[in-house]
Parts: structure tokens; sequence; C-alpha cells
């Protein structure tokens, strides 16, 4: 057993941490990326994108998340391309936050009263100007909070990178137990770092959540 101080168990994690941030930082920027162009699909008036968009996400929605860093990371391989674990779960993580943050985007923009749709037709408004000047700035309103609300999830995602050898939080604790044993105080800490990432974010989203409740009265 190789002895480990508690500065060490510290600052490995901290390094650990590191991409563990930068992970959901790149799975929810480019996530949310695609999900716009997928509410779009979702969305759009011509059936086929409509089709596309759905299906897509009900694959994505429909199968683990662990499956798909396998697909990924293991997948690609078999392919002939030569993945990294941290671009395999990237492109895992990107795929799995559009498909959820696509769905919380179609709501927010469909629970925008029809009346406002039928008012911007009948001012003669293009399909885009609808979006742009009616419909998204209050959907905004609505879909503001579960979408920081989401990013909880993509922070605890970032764990299962660690089955496809992606050194983040979750495998940096594992690798820091197979030295020392110390199972118990290692992933104490591990659990601390993830609640200190994602409680922040969970305060934000019900801060925001009641701010737009106030707006809308």
């Amino acid at each position: 057993m190789i002895e480990f101080t508690l500065w060490d168990i510290l600052r490995n994690l901290l390094l650990a941490a590191r991409w563990t941030i930068l992970l959901s930082l790149i799975a929810f920027a480019s996530g949310g990326l695609v999900a716009g162009l997928v509410t779009l699909g979702r969305i759009s008036e011509a059936w086929a994108p409509r089709v596309a968009a759905k299906a897509y996400i009900a694959v994505l929605q429909g199968t683990p998340l662990l499956v798909q860093l396998f697909l990924a990371f293991f997948g690609l391989a078999l392919l002939g391309f030569n993945v990294t674990p941290l671009a395999a779960a990237a492109l895992a993580l990107t795929l799995y936050t559009s498909a959820f943050l696509a769905e919380i985007w179609r709501g927010a923009i469909e629970s925008v009263p029809r009346g406002q749709w039928e008012g911007a037709k009948s001012v003669a408004l293009s399909r885009w100007q609808q979006m742009r000047f009616i419909i998204l700035p209050q959907a905004l309103k609505v879909g503001v909070a579960p979408t920081v609300g989401f990013s909880v999830q993509v922070v605890k995602g970032t764990a299962l990178a660690s089955v496809i050898g992606f050194v983040e939080l979750t495998k940096a604790g594992s690798v820091i137990v197979n030295a020392t044993f110390d199972a118990f105080r290692v992933y104490g800490f591990v659990a601390l770092f993830y609640f200190a990432l994602c409680y922040p974010l969970s305060l934000g989203a019900k801060a925001l959540e009641r701010r737009m409740a106030v707006q809308g009265h």
C-alpha cells in the first residue's frame, strides 16, 4: 500500500476536477449548438425534419449514456477511427446533452400561448421573424431555469467517462483507491467535489425559476 497524505489525495482530485469541468463545458456548449438545430427540426412545419428530430431524441433518450460512451469509443475504433477517451466522451456527452436540451427547449417554445403565434401571423411576420421577435423571448423565460438545471446532470454524467479510461474525478478516485485501499475517505472526497460543482448550479436554476416566475406575473 502506498502512503498518501491528505494533501496528496486532494491535489490529485483537484487536478482531475479540471478535466471534469472541461468535459462538462464541452458537452454543454456543443450539445447546446446541436440541440438548437434539433429543436428547429422538432418544431418545423415540414414533416421530414420533425420526424428526423423526433427519432434522434427518442434514440438518445432511450439508450443508456454508458452504452453511448462504449459506442463512441470502441465502436469508432472498430470502424478505423483513432479516438482518444476525451474525444469519445465529448462526442457521447454532446449527443446525450443535445437530445435532452432539445426537448426542454421544444417544451418552452410550445408553452407560448397559441394566441401569440396567431397574432404574429396576423401581422404578416415570417416564420423566422415570429420566432425571433415574439416566440423565443417568451420561451427563454420558461426554458432558462430547466436548462441550467440540466447542467447538473451533465456534470454528473461525466463520471461515466471513467469506463473508457478518461481520467476525471471518478477515475482519479479509483486510481487513488487502488493505490491506498482507503476507499471511504477517497470516494468521500470525490462526492464532495461533485457536490461543490453541482450544488451552485442547482441553486442557480432555482433562483432563475423564481425570478422568471416573478417576472411572469
